[in-house]
């Protein structure tokens, strides 16, 4: 009998906790777009000063996209991210 074992990331976090982190952080993207658009740059650097690394918080504004909250656009070299 095959008994599954929890995926662990680099961290050491298990990828249940790493859903949580995910969906923490997608709450707060959410918060910073209700303030009006920003630039995928602008996101990561404020949340970076939070501690949430840049994979995870890239992580997170693809589940606003696929949960079709956010509206992705690239303007010339840069990545525009605002709320539907």
């Amino acid at each position: 009998m095959y008994i599954k074992k929890p995926i662990i990331t680099n961290s050491g976090d298990s990828m249940e906790n790493m859903w949580g982190k995910i969906g923490e952080i997608a709450g707060k993207v959410y918060h910073l777009l209700e303030e009006g658009e920003k630039s995928l740059s602008n996101l990561t650097k404020i949340l970076r000063k939070e501690g949430y690394s840049t994979n995870v918080v890239i992580m997170a504004i693809g589940w606003l996209a696929r949960e079709d909250k956010i509206n992705v656009i690239k303007d010339n070299k840069k990545w525009i991210i605002s709320l539907k």
